[in-house]
């Protein structure tokens, strides 16, 4: 069982580079982040991560952990962000972080080598579930750099370059040949 996040700033084509190993029929699990604010959208909660990052955050470590449960036992799995992410959005944002997020972090393990994607300004757009500015986006990527850093991962750069050519280097520095 191996578990791998895939991380990186807003709008640096994390999703992108996921459909891509999905496309080469690697295991990819899906960013809970972007999935839980169509949801809260649709429901017209205040659930949402520029109005109540607090309770957002808790649904997304809910859902990281039910992600991460489902995943397969005997293949590699790519995760477009992890529980680490999480805390590096709540220390953006100045919250404190709930002690049980880093329990989960512990119960629920991923390798400790993680691929970053860098802030891309020529990728860079909004939709509707990334609200923030490319400043915001560089912010952050810097934070997920400390975050990760401070847990102890292993961070691996993703460079900027053709989507097959991120996935052939994803492939090679997670030890996957082909198809994981």
């Amino acid at each position: 069982m191996n578990r791998i996040i895939i991380t990186g700033g807003p709008g640096s084509g994390k999703t992108s580079l996921i459909k891509e190993l999905e496309r080469l029929d690697c295991c990819c699990s899906e960013e809970a982040s972007r999935q839980l604010i169509i949801e809260q959208v649709a429901k017209n909660t205040d659930c949402l991560p520029w109005l109540n990052l607090n309770a957002f955050a808790s649904l997304v470590v809910e859902r990281m952990i039910k992600l991460y449960n489902e995943a397969s036992e005997e293949r590699t799995t790519f995760f477009d962000r992890g529980i680490p992410d999480v805390i590096a959005y709540m220390k953006v944002a100045k919250l404190p972080v709930p002690q049980d997020y880093y329990e989960s972090l512990k119960l629920y393990p991923y390798n400790k080598t993680v691929l970053i994607l860098p802030p891309w300004p020529d990728i860079y757009i909004n939709d509707n579930e990334r609200w923030q500015t490319y400043e915001e986006s560089v912010t952050i990527y810097r934070s997920l750099c400390n975050t990760y850093q401070s847990l102890n991962f292993t961070l691996v750069e993703v460079p900027r370059m053709s989507l097959s050519e991120r996935a052939s280097f994803v492939l090679k520095e997670s030890g996957c040949v082909k198809a994981c």
